[in-house]
Order: structure tokens, then sequence, then C-alpha cells
């Protein structure tokens, strides 16, 4: 059965990863407690920044910066959009959302949904 997912990438300062990572503990642990079937958090280790396109390029990394790459997966996308939106509307989660707070520059976050074509 073909799953949806959620894919995000994320420029975090060096120095605010251990923060990130904690953040995205409590966050996952939501996702998952309101239905996600897997929540992945990878730290970038092997991505050169490339002539054209690249992982840091995609997200104006600096050098005092990590990128990371997630995702979420669903059973479905009505799932994900229930899922969503029990996450958004829980107290927990609101408490977290405090840009001020954040270990990284939300401005320059990206995301999607997208549909499984392949799972092998």
């Amino acid at each position: 059965m073909a799953h949806y997912v959620d894919g995000y990438v994320i420029p975090v300062p060096k120095k605010n990863l251990d923060a990130y990572a904690e953040m995205a503990r409590k966050a996952g642990a939501l996702w998952r407690e309101h239905g996600a079937l897997e929540v992945k958090e990878c730290v970038a280790e092997d991505v050169p920044k490339g002539e054209v396109t690249s992982f840091p390029r995609s997200v104006q990394a600096t050098d005092e910066e990590t990128v990371i790459f997630a995702w979420i997966s669903y059973e479905s996308r009505a799932e994900r959009d229930r899922v969503n939106e029990a996450v958004m509307a829980d107290p927990r989660m609101k408490e977290m959302m405090n840009p001020e707070d954040n270990p990284f520059d939300s401005k320059r976050m990206f995301w999607g949904g997208f549909e499984t074509i392949v799972e092998a």
C-alpha cells in the first residue's frame, strides 16, 4: 500500500543542533501519538555544496549551519490532513511553535506533501 509523506528541509545553526534535536523528538512524539506512521529527522553528513543546486543551497545555509532533511509518513493524504490538524491543535505543539524560541530560521524551511509511487 502506498503511503503519503510530508518532507521538509531546514537550515539549523550547528550550535543549536542539540536544541533542534530535542524539539524534534518532542514534535515527533506528538505526530506519532496522533497517528503518523514514521518520523525521521536526519542531519547532513555527506551533502556537498553544489555549483547550481544542493541541500545547502536550497536553504541558503551558511558555514555555521547544517541542513536537516526530514519526513513524516502517513497511511494516506486524508490521514495526513487529519493528523496535522490534530497536532496543530495540540497545546503541546502550540508551546513549541513560538518563532522567537525556534533553534532555526523557519523562513528558510521548505516542505511539501508527496504521494509515494515506489516502496521497496
